[in-house]
């Protein structure tokens, strides 16, 4: 790498975003900040730019521009604000690569418009290729553009199959920690509060994603992702449990021999991973030590407990805009669940309930896309209000 790459961060005070932010100041020979972008977090997005200096800055949340400006003035940083700023600014000549950390299906419109410009996309936003994975990664291919995953089971395929892209992938295995209900029944799940479910054993992550994997619809999400980067059949993907998260996950080739990455959980090592692609660089990352985990354990994920797993293979299979029925109303129970509407696994019957009541479409368009995303999330909430009128 003789230039350094000049990074643009969406969603930059999230977890992946303030990560990511820890990556580029331990490599400044490497990366620069050319953009960031936040939703509503005006203050920690101005305490980056006079940290990182970047080119422009966006924040998404229209009400907060003047803030941003008038915090701003006296450096040389341009400001944004709005959706469509956001979509805008990535289209910028002087990036090289977008990391695209926006949370859930708000990602999905800028991601498409880094696509359209030929960037190269470092992929943390999985809901993305959930939501219309056809459509992005035909336009990834029309426009010559690689999407490197940042998820850690994703990164994980992603670093086995590297020198193997010739050879048939025969099964992959996406590892799952089991979150912080791994062997509780129904019974448990029934009275768990949402202070239970947001302490997630082995990775430090926002409230929605920590969510999601203790219902394991993060894992169902993945799948569905993993379905489209990798070129696979459904029946290809496999989730097995693996309370240590150190083995993150697993490729079986057509000879039967099976691929590994292996690490102590940290998300800044497949940001660093995406960011510096083909080149590995030197980091202080702690070291695994075998001796520290005398035993790596795996089990038969429980689909019938949680059953959002077993509700985002069924979508998968399905194809469509099933995924993206999946996706919205997840969004919506989980937002739900955080604010004490519904409980643990009444999320599974909202999602449930709206991949039977949105009409089904075969070959989705992007208006369609965003169309069904809307109609799924009124359905959601009508179902949660009816839920507690009984």
């Amino acid at each position: 790498m003789s230039e350094k790459k000049k990074i643009a961060i969406l969603g930059s005070t999230g977890s992946i975003g303030t990560q990511a932010l820890e990556v580029i100041k331990a490599n400044p020979d490497k990366f620069v900040v050319e953009v960031l972008t936040a939703n509503g977090n005006a203050d920690l997005l101005i305490k980056q730019a006079i940290e990182f200096n970047p080119n422009t800055v966006v924040i998404a949340d229209e009400s907060k521009y003047q803030y941003v400006k008038e915090a701003l003035q006296k450096e040389d940083i341009k400001v944004f604000a709005g959706n469509k700023a956001v979509s805008q600014v990535v289209q910028m000549e002087s990036i090289d690569v977008v990391l695209a950390a926006i949370v859930g299906y708000a990602g999905l419109e800028s991601t498409i418009s880094a696509i359209k410009a030929g960037k190269q996309i470092a992929l943390a936003n999985k809901e993305t290729l959930v939501v219309a994975g056809e459509l992005v990664t035909q336009l990834a291919k029309e426009n010559a553009v690689n999407l490197y995953p940042v998820d850690s089971e994703h990164s994980a395929i992603f670093q086995c199959l590297t020198g193997e892209w010739h050879n048939p992938i025969e099964k992959i295995y996406l590892t799952a920690s089991g979150g912080p209900f791994r062997g509780k029944d129904k019974l448990f799940l029934q009275s768990i509060k949402k202070e239970q479910a947001l302490k997630h054993p082995n990775w430090e992550m926002g409230a929605k994603i920590t969510i999601d994997s203790a219902s394991l619809m993060n894992k169902g999400l993945e799948v569905i992702e993993a379905k489209w980067l990798f070129g696979l059949k459904p029946e290809q993907i496999d989730v097995i449990v693996h309370p240590q998260s150190i083995v993150h996950s697993i490729v079986q080739f057509n000879d039967g021999s099976m691929k590994a990455q292996m690490g102590l959980p940290d998300m800044k090592l497949p940001i660093q991973y995406a960011l510096a692609y083909p080149e590995r660089i030197q980091s202080d990352f702690p070291r695994f030590n075998f001796f520290n985990y005398p035993q790596l354990t795996f089990e038969q994920a429980d689909t019938k407990t949680f059953r959002n797993l077993a509700l985002a293979y069924e979508a998968m299979n399905k194809g469509g805009n099933a995924p993206c029925v999946l996706n919205a109303a997840n969004e919506i129970a989980v937002d739900a669940f955080l604010k004490d509407k519904i409980g643990f696994l009444q999320m599974s019957d909202v999602v449930e309930n709206c991949l039977q009541k949105i009409d089904f479409i075969k070959k989705p368009t992007y208006d369609n896309y965003v169309d069904t995303d809307e109609k799924t999330r009124i359905i959601a909430c009508e179902i949660i209000d009816n839920n507690n009128k009984n």
